[in-house]
């Protein structure tokens, strides 16, 4: 009888054709990620193996197993072992050439790579992340990786993370994940679950459930085993066992000499009952092991002469329960240790655990997980927590913060069982609870993170405790509320720093000081935000880093800016990127002074303020993680620029997935704007009322997200037709007696839009329009007369050549690109009422072609309706010809054709520069292109023709 593990695979055709599908276009460049899931048994690692094996000579292939720990699973599992494989396959100067600065914390996993460890300032979770990818991503450049992750449903949350992150960011190269997991060991709402939930929605990963066998087969693979096939009755009889699962089925086939079990238990233990007194004895240790085994533990474990072991080891080979390796032993099938381990006696299997226990802390080793695993089934209390702080502490170190959180909970979970526990953990109680809220925020997990600084502050004993812990426990607690956009973080603060005022470090207080500042700025309370920067200055003036020094006139800016003092907040924020001496310091600035550029309007310097920190971000080698928020901070000028399709490519990578609630916030606003541009009005109504309650609770402290919500709620509405609403919602805004905010700006803008569309369609909006004109009025005089104010007058009391003074605004960088279709909409309407049809004509069709090329979909209907309405008609360039234009036109025209600047043909034609700005744009609108260039070329080919003509007639 041929034994199971060499048997041809068979019923697996489809399921291989699946996978080569996939390497195909992996080999094309086209990144892929495969979910191979079904129940225990049926197979899926050995169709990988066989798929690896089959592409071997065409791809390198690099694997890892997620282990059995229970909940004291190892952070980064199956990734060490990838990881190492694919340092060998490059080189490890190819290696750090690929991932920069980024080795450094990639030397957290792979210490062979660095001299020494990084100090933990130079190095952070972004550039390990990063750099993980930065390692695949230059591997995919030799050959085609295929990268395996065995058992997915023991993979620790900081694996999770990295997968995710992972299939988020690697879309491109010749990739190809493949994951097993075995479906019954997922529970609803776990890690796992949720991961294969996230990746599926998102469409980053393919799943293939592998099915049963059927009876032909199962019968073609019982003949490989026992040599003979079976009758249609035995192989009915097996199947009502087996049902199809390959392991079963040869485990069954096994037995073909003897009767067959009655369950489940004794069909795994079959061959285990077979076996003599000493192979039995050594499978039974190796059941205690959580990876394979190497031969000097197993002979420490075991306690029997040498070749009694080996003899014992060659008979359970054998036997096909236990497998060899190149240097370790492993048993057939998961399946087979989980029933051997559970037929353990309770005194038998803590005393196994015990004895492993033991041997790692003999070895020397520092795997902390597997101890505190081992110490827990050990029921040893004491050296199970003792372990589980060192796992914390393990974990925290290589940023594994999701598997640190885990043994912080286990210590806190045992710390009532343990009459010493702060000693032999090395943490007093509210140490230990300082370190794990911050633990869990850095997780993702800001609700864990709050009940936890809440019990902190409960055991508070404000007489005895160190004012220091006590003010960062507040200071945490702030912060955890801050990033759940829940309110209580300022009085928080407050009471932090009169409890720093005990402390003596200026630094400290400088920081709590900036944070409060922060927190006031953005509820709206400027000028104390300006004293508590000015104050935070002034401590942080002898600090050895200057970076609360850039914090503080990162928030003074802001201030300034939204007081009104543009210029002012203009020069702090330059003070604050000279000023930054650290990354997070810089990125700060970056973030901030990029979202005030595009509030002013000022897109494209807001755009290039971003793109200057994503560079920062490549050589800092977290242009994936901390450039990717960077990234989304671009969105809202393009989207105001209408590069639409970049901005949707930038949401479909979703980085932010797993991050906390508040940073999700402001792409929802983004991604509901995005939505009705798109005219897909049901789903952006829909977002909007998923994150609506989140954005209501946040808003009453953040005035960001309060003007955001009204934001989201205004595009929907007018994504719905629903016009009077959409104005309805910014005219309540106007009367909330809170401080209004830059933000503002953009609504009021928008407010002009839905005025000449009401009026248009025959509404009363004079209330609406003196609202807008008095809440525009009161802004500071440096928001003023400029290039928005021309718009929204031309909107607010729309005269012809008002509304083309506007549109040479709208045709500049500076106003929302929409406003071109918008102010062109008007002036159709004022051509149409003066009886110039073919102006508006004219006029129309430019609307309309800008419209398509945004592909703002309510514009088109709107331009379309005004069409049907008017009857009037867009004519091409051809319709819209020079005849049109008007003798001073013609000059200007001329004169562009020239090559003059605006202020040359001021000078030639003796006006003013901005006159000549209106009549270079009603040329380029009348003749229906877009650029002077284009204009100019029109122009020749007239003059051409019509010299042509001339010849032809004479």
């Amino acid at each position: 009888m041929a034994p199971a593990p060499t048997a041809a695979m068979v019923g697996r055709d489809a399921e291989l054709a699946g996978m080569r599908r996939l390497f195909d276009g992996v080999r094309q460049g086209v990144p892929a990620a495969l979910l191979v899931e079904g129940e225990a048994g049926i197979g899926k690692s050995r169709l990988v193996r066989e798929f690896s094996a089959e592409i071997a000579t065409a791809a390198d292939v690099h694997g890892g197993w997620c282990l059995d720990l229970g909940t004291s699973r190892a952070p980064f599992g199956p990734l060490a072992g990838i990881l190492r494989s694919l340092v060998e396959r490059l080189g490890a100067e190819r290696v750090r050439e690929a991932v920069g600065v980024g080795v450094e914390a990639l030397g957290m996993l792979l210490p062979e790579l660095v001299d020494a460890p990084a100090a933990r300032d130079r190095t952070s979770p972004e550039r390990l992340r990063d750099a993980i990818a930065s390692l695949i991503e230059a591997a995919t450049e030799l050959a085609p990786q295929v990268i395996v992750v065995e058992d997915l449903h023991w993979a620790d949350d900081s694996t999770l993370a990295i997968l995710s992150f992972l299939l988020r960011t690697l879309d491109r190269g010749r990739l190809l994940l493949l994951i097993t997991c075995r479906t019954d060991d997922v529970r609803r709402g776990d890690a796992v679950s949720r991961f294969i939930g996230e990746a599926t929605r998102a469409r980053l990963l393919e799943r293939m459930t592998v099915p049963r066998l059927d009876d032909h087969a199962v019968g073609e693979l019982v003949a490989q085993i026992t040599g003979r096939a079976p009758t249609a009755t035995a192989l009915e009889r097996l199947q009502v066992r087996a049902e199809g699962v390959p392991f079963f089925v040869e485990e069954i086939a096994g037995c073909a000499q003897g009767p067959l079990p009655e369950s489940l238990r004794d069909l795994l233990l079959a061959r285990f009952d077979r076996l003599g007194d000493d192979a039995r004895r050594v499978v039974q240790v190796m059941s205690g092991a959580e990876r394979p085994l190497t031969d000097p533990l197993l002979l420490r474990l075991v306690d029997l002469p040498e070749d009694r072991v080996e003899d014992a080891v060659r008979e359970a080979v054998r036997s096909g329960i236990i497998v060899v390796g190149e240097d370790d032993y492993r048993f057939r099938h998961a399946l087979l240790r989980e029933a051997v381990h559970g037929d353990l006696l309770p005194g038998e299997r803590a005393r196994l655990h015990r004895a492993y226990a033991e041997a790692l802390e003999e070895g020397g080793g520092d795997d902390a997980a597997a101890s505190a695993y081992h110490w827990q089934l050990a029921q040893d209390d004491r050296r199970a927590i003792a372990a589980a702080a060192d796992a914390m502490r393990q974990a925290k170190a290589q940023y594994a913060f999701a598997s640190a959180a885990r043994f912080g909970e286990l210590v806190l979970e045992l710390w009532p069982l343990v009459p010493d526990a702060a000693e032999a953990t090395g943490f007093a109680r509210l140490d230990l609870l300082h370190v794990l809220g911050s633990v869990l925020r850095n997780a993702g997990d800001g609700e864990r993170a709050l009940a936890v600084a809440n019990v902190a502050l409960s055991e508070v004993d404000a007489a005895t405790v160190d004012p220091r812990l006590h003010a960062r426990l507040l200071r945490n607690k702030a912060l955890y509320l801050v990033n759940l956009g829940r309110l209580g973080a300022v009085p928080l603060l407050q009471e932090a720093l009169a409890l720093a005022e005990r402390v003596d470090d200026d630094v400290f207080r400088a920081e709590l000081l900036n944070q409060l500042a922060s927190r006031r700025m953005i509820a709206g309370d400027r000028e104390e935000a300006i004293r508590l920067a000015d104050e935070a200055e002034r401590r942080a003036a002898g600090a050895a880093t200057t970076d609360q020094l850039s914090i503080a006139a990162n928030v003074r800016g802001g201030s300034l800016a939204h007081l009104g003092r543009v210029a002012e907040g203009v020069r702090e924020y330059g003070r604050a990127r000279d000023l930054a001496a650290g990354s997070t310091a810089e990125m700060r600035y970056r973030v901030n002074y990029s979202d005030l550029l595009t509030l002013l309007g000022r897109y494209r310097e807001a755009v290039a303020v971003a793109e200057e920190g994503l560079r920062r971000a490549r050589e800092l080698r977290v242009e994936r993680t901390s450039g990717s928020i960077m990234a989304q901070n671009m969105i809202v000028p393009l989207l105001e620029l209408g590069e639409i399709d970049q901005v949707e490519d930038m949401l479909a990578r979703d980085f932010l997935q797993g991050t906390l609630r508040v940073f999700r916030m402001y792409v929802s606003m983004t991604r509901v704007r995005v939505l009705a541009w798109r005219g897909r009005a049901a789903e952006a109504a829909e977002t909007l009322q998923e994150w609506l309650p989140a954005f209501e609770e946040t808003g009453v402290s953040e005035r960001q997200i309060w003007y955001d919500r009204i934001t989201m709620q205004v595009a929907v509405a007018e994504c719905q037709g629903d016009l009077r609403g959409a104005l309805d919602v910014i005219l309540a805004m106007l009367e909330d007696e809170r401080p209004a905010l830059l933000h503002q700006r953009r609504l009021l803008l928008e407010a002009g839009a839905l005025v000449t569309a009401l009026r248009a369609a025959g509404a009363d909006v004079e209330s609406a329009v003196a609202a807008v004109r008095t809440a525009w009025e009161a802004q500071p005089p440096e928001l003023q007369d400029d290039a928005w104010s021309t718009v929204l007058h031309a909107l607010l009391e729309p005269e012809p050549a008002v509304v083309d003074e506007a549109l040479v605004c709208a045709d500049g960088d500076d106003v929302p690109v929409t406003f071109r279709v918008v102010l062109r909409l008007e002036r159709a309407r004022l051509h149409v009422a003066a009886g110039e049809r073919a102006e508006a004509a004219a006029v129309l069709a430019t609307a309309t072609a800008i419209a398509e090329r945004l592909g703002h979909v309510p514009l088109q209907k709107a331009l379309t309706r005004f069409g049907d309405a008017s009857g009037v008609r867009p004519t091409g360039p051809r319709e819209a010809d020079a005849e049109q234009l008007t003798a001073r036109e013609r000059q200007v025209l001329a004169l562009i054709a020239e090559g003059l600047s605006n202020r040359q043909i001021g000078e030639r034609l003796f006006i003013s520069v901005k006159t000549v700005s209106v009549h270079v744009s009603a040329v380029l609108r009348k003749l229906g292109v877009s650029t002077r260039t284009e204009a100019a070329l029109a122009h020749r080919t007239a003059e051409e023709a019509a010299s042509g003509q001339s010849a032809v007639v004479a």
